[in-house]
Protein backbone atom coordinates (compact mmCIF):
# COMPACT_ATOMS: atom_id res chain seq x y z
CA UNK A 1 0.00 0.00 0.00
CA UNK A 2 2.72 2.44 0.88
CA UNK A 3 4.63 1.47 -2.23
CA UNK A 4 1.63 2.35 -4.47
CA UNK A 5 1.19 5.64 -2.73
CA UNK A 6 4.81 6.59 -3.40
CA UNK A 7 4.53 5.62 -7.03
CA UNK A 8 1.41 7.72 -7.38
CA UNK A 9 3.05 10.83 -5.94
CA UNK A 10 6.11 10.22 -8.04
CA UNK A 11 4.03 10.13 -11.21
CA UNK A 12 2.13 13.27 -10.19
CA UNK A 13 5.36 15.17 -9.61
CA UNK A 14 6.80 13.88 -12.87
CA UNK A 15 3.73 14.97 -14.78
CA UNK A 16 3.89 18.35 -13.10
CA UNK A 17 7.47 18.93 -14.23
CA UNK A 18 6.72 17.65 -17.69
CA UNK A 19 3.82 20.08 -17.91
CA UNK A 20 5.97 22.96 -16.76
CA UNK A 21 8.68 22.12 -19.30
CA UNK A 22 6.15 21.76 -22.07
CA UNK A 23 4.57 25.08 -21.22
CA UNK A 24 7.90 26.85 -21.23
CA UNK A 25 8.78 25.34 -24.56
CA UNK A 26 5.49 26.45 -26.08
CA UNK A 27 5.90 29.94 -24.68
CA UNK A 28 9.38 30.14 -26.19
CA UNK A 29 8.16 28.99 -29.59
CA UNK A 30 5.26 31.44 -29.53
CA UNK A 31 7.58 34.28 -28.57
CA UNK A 32 10.03 33.28 -31.28
CA UNK A 33 7.23 33.06 -33.83
CA UNK A 34 5.87 36.43 -32.74
CA UNK A 35 9.29 38.07 -32.91
CA UNK A 36 9.93 36.49 -36.31
CA UNK A 37 6.62 37.77 -37.61
CA UNK A 38 7.30 41.25 -36.27
CA UNK A 39 10.78 41.26 -37.80
CA UNK A 40 9.37 40.14 -41.16
CA UNK A 41 6.75 42.90 -41.02
CA UNK A 42 9.42 45.52 -40.26
CA UNK A 43 11.61 44.20 -43.08
CA UNK A 44 8.73 44.25 -45.55
CA UNK A 45 7.80 47.80 -44.47
CA UNK A 46 11.41 48.93 -44.89
CA UNK A 47 11.62 47.37 -48.36
CA UNK A 48 8.34 49.03 -49.37
CA UNK A 49 9.56 52.41 -48.10
CA UNK A 50 12.87 51.97 -49.95
CA UNK A 51 11.03 51.04 -53.14
CA UNK A 52 8.71 54.03 -52.83
CA UNK A 53 11.68 56.32 -52.14
CA UNK A 54 13.47 55.02 -55.23
CA UNK A 55 10.32 55.41 -57.32
CA UNK A 56 9.80 58.97 -56.04
CA UNK A 57 13.43 59.80 -56.76
CA UNK A 58 13.15 58.40 -60.30
CA UNK A 59 9.91 60.30 -60.86
CA UNK A 60 11.50 63.50 -59.56
CA UNK A 61 14.48 63.05 -61.88
CA UNK A 62 12.16 62.49 -64.86
CA UNK A 63 10.11 65.57 -64.01
CA UNK A 64 13.23 67.70 -63.58
CA UNK A 65 14.66 66.38 -66.86
CA UNK A 66 11.43 67.15 -68.73
CA UNK A 67 11.27 70.60 -67.13
CA UNK A 68 14.85 71.38 -68.17
CA UNK A 69 14.18 70.23 -71.74
CA UNK A 70 11.00 72.30 -71.88
CA UNK A 71 12.86 75.36 -70.57
CA UNK A 72 15.63 74.85 -73.16
CA UNK A 73 13.10 74.55 -75.99
CA UNK A 74 11.17 77.59 -74.72
CA UNK A 75 14.39 79.60 -74.51
CA UNK A 76 15.35 78.65 -78.05
CA UNK A 77 11.88 79.51 -79.37
CA UNK A 78 11.96 82.84 -77.53
CA UNK A 79 15.33 83.66 -79.04
CA UNK A 80 14.08 82.96 -82.55
CA UNK A 81 11.37 84.57 -84.62
CA UNK A 82 9.06 82.92 -87.15
CA UNK A 83 11.85 82.82 -89.73
CA UNK A 84 14.13 80.80 -87.45
CA UNK A 85 16.60 83.62 -86.89
CA UNK A 86 17.61 85.08 -83.58
CA UNK A 87 16.84 88.79 -82.86
CA UNK A 88 20.55 89.65 -83.13
CA UNK A 89 20.76 87.97 -86.55
CA UNK A 90 17.64 89.83 -87.66
CA UNK A 91 18.97 93.10 -86.30
CA UNK A 92 22.22 92.67 -88.26
CA UNK A 93 20.30 91.63 -91.34
CA UNK A 94 17.95 94.64 -91.10
CA UNK A 95 20.86 97.04 -90.73
CA UNK A 96 22.52 95.53 -93.79
CA UNK A 97 19.29 95.78 -95.80
CA UNK A 98 18.83 99.46 -94.87
CA UNK A 99 22.40 100.25 -95.87
CA UNK A 100 22.02 98.38 -99.16
CA UNK A 101 18.63 99.88 -100.02
CA UNK A 102 19.12 103.63 -100.14
CA UNK A 103 16.11 105.47 -101.50
CA UNK A 104 15.57 108.88 -103.05
CA UNK A 105 13.43 109.85 -100.07
CA UNK A 106 16.69 110.41 -98.18
CA UNK A 107 17.55 113.34 -100.44
CA UNK A 108 16.02 116.71 -101.26
CA UNK A 109 14.05 117.38 -104.44
CA UNK A 110 16.76 119.86 -105.52
CA UNK A 111 19.52 117.25 -105.20
CA UNK A 112 17.45 114.78 -107.20
CA UNK A 113 16.77 117.41 -109.87
CA UNK A 114 20.46 118.30 -110.31
CA UNK A 115 21.41 114.65 -110.73
CA UNK A 116 18.60 113.88 -113.19
CA UNK A 117 19.34 116.93 -115.34
CA UNK A 118 23.01 116.02 -115.58
CA UNK A 119 22.31 112.36 -116.28
CA UNK A 120 20.16 113.40 -119.24
CA UNK A 121 22.00 116.47 -120.59
CA UNK A 122 25.54 116.37 -119.22
CA UNK A 123 28.24 116.09 -121.90
CA UNK A 124 30.39 113.75 -119.80
CA UNK A 125 28.92 111.23 -117.37
CA UNK A 126 32.27 110.06 -116.06
CA UNK A 127 32.89 112.94 -113.68
CA UNK A 128 34.60 113.13 -110.30
CA UNK A 129 32.18 115.77 -108.99
CA UNK A 130 29.01 117.63 -109.93
CA UNK A 131 29.31 121.34 -109.12
CA UNK A 132 26.14 123.38 -108.74
CA UNK A 133 26.07 127.21 -109.03
CA UNK A 134 22.95 129.32 -108.53
CA UNK A 135 22.91 132.42 -110.77
CA UNK A 136 20.33 135.08 -109.87
CA UNK A 137 18.24 136.98 -112.44
CA UNK A 138 19.96 140.15 -113.69
CA UNK A 139 23.40 138.50 -113.94
CA UNK A 140 25.05 139.02 -117.38
CA UNK A 141 25.17 135.92 -119.56
CA UNK A 142 28.80 136.78 -120.34
CA UNK A 143 30.35 138.85 -117.57
CA UNK A 144 33.36 139.55 -119.84
CA UNK A 145 31.31 141.29 -122.54
CA UNK A 146 29.85 144.74 -121.95
CA UNK A 147 27.22 144.12 -124.63
CA UNK A 148 25.92 140.99 -122.92
CA UNK A 149 22.29 140.83 -121.88
CA UNK A 150 21.23 139.58 -118.47
CA UNK A 151 19.43 136.44 -117.39
CA UNK A 152 15.71 137.23 -117.18
CA UNK A 153 15.23 134.67 -114.38
CA UNK A 154 17.16 132.71 -111.76
CA UNK A 155 19.13 129.91 -113.36
CA UNK A 156 21.23 126.95 -112.24
CA UNK A 157 24.51 125.99 -113.84
CA UNK A 158 25.79 122.42 -113.50
CA UNK A 159 29.37 121.56 -114.37
CA UNK A 160 31.94 118.83 -113.92
CA UNK A 161 35.29 119.34 -112.28
CA UNK A 162 37.04 119.75 -115.65
CA UNK A 163 36.36 122.06 -118.60
CA UNK A 164 35.98 119.06 -120.89
CA UNK A 165 33.08 117.84 -118.76
CA UNK A 166 30.91 120.67 -120.11
CA UNK A 167 28.03 122.41 -118.37
CA UNK A 168 24.24 122.70 -118.32
CA UNK A 169 22.55 126.03 -117.57
CA UNK A 170 18.81 125.97 -116.97
CA UNK A 171 15.79 127.19 -115.04
CA UNK A 172 13.20 124.81 -113.61
CA UNK A 173 9.50 125.06 -114.41
CA UNK A 174 8.25 122.93 -111.52
CA UNK A 175 6.42 120.53 -113.83
CA UNK A 176 9.20 118.11 -114.77
CA UNK A 177 10.52 120.38 -117.53
CA UNK A 178 13.37 122.89 -117.63
CA UNK A 179 14.35 125.83 -119.83
CA UNK A 180 17.86 125.09 -121.08
CA UNK A 181 20.12 128.04 -121.99
CA UNK A 182 22.70 127.43 -124.67
CA UNK A 183 25.61 129.10 -122.93
CA UNK A 184 29.11 127.68 -122.44
CA UNK A 185 30.97 127.28 -119.17
CA UNK A 186 33.73 129.51 -120.56
CA UNK A 187 33.16 132.06 -123.29
CA UNK A 188 35.58 132.02 -126.20
CA UNK A 189 35.40 134.25 -129.31
CA UNK A 190 35.53 137.86 -130.40
CA UNK A 191 33.89 140.42 -128.14
CA UNK A 192 31.87 142.53 -127.99
CA UNK A 193 29.43 140.05 -129.54
CA UNK A 194 26.53 142.53 -129.59
CA UNK A 195 23.09 142.44 -128.07
CA UNK A 196 21.54 140.49 -130.92
CA UNK A 197 23.82 137.56 -130.18
CA UNK A 198 22.64 137.38 -126.57
CA UNK A 199 19.03 138.11 -127.48
CA UNK A 200 18.99 135.01 -129.66
CA UNK A 201 20.29 132.88 -126.78
CA UNK A 202 17.56 134.12 -124.44
CA UNK A 203 14.76 133.85 -126.97
CA UNK A 204 15.74 130.36 -128.03
CA UNK A 205 15.89 128.59 -124.73
CA UNK A 206 14.76 124.99 -125.13
CA UNK A 207 12.08 123.39 -123.00
CA UNK A 208 13.21 119.89 -122.04
CA UNK A 209 11.30 117.19 -120.17
CA UNK A 210 13.58 115.49 -117.65
CA UNK A 211 13.22 111.74 -117.21
CA UNK A 212 13.28 110.25 -113.75
CA UNK A 213 16.17 108.02 -114.72
CA UNK A 214 17.56 105.14 -112.68
CA UNK A 215 17.37 105.69 -108.93
CA UNK A 216 20.74 104.05 -108.24
CA UNK A 217 22.47 106.28 -110.82
CA UNK A 218 20.74 109.33 -109.38
CA UNK A 219 21.87 108.48 -105.85
CA UNK A 220 25.46 107.89 -106.97
CA UNK A 221 25.55 111.27 -108.68
CA UNK A 222 23.97 113.00 -105.69
CA UNK A 223 26.88 111.74 -103.61
CA UNK A 224 29.23 113.62 -105.98
CA UNK A 225 27.23 116.87 -105.81
CA UNK A 226 28.90 120.01 -104.51
CA UNK A 227 26.64 123.05 -104.18
CA UNK A 228 28.55 126.32 -104.43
Amino acid sequence: MKKRTKNFYFNVVLLFFVGILTGCANDGNEETTTNSSENNSVLESTEEDTTKTDENASTSEIVESNTDEANDISSEETDKDDSGHTPSENSDSNVGDKEDKETLSQYSSEQIEYARVWLQLGANQDIDGLYVQHIPAGTPLNPNDETSLEYPEDVIQLAGGRLVDGSVTYSGNGDGTINEYNVPLRWDGNYPAGEKFYTDIINHTESVYIDTGNDEDVIELIKLTNIQ
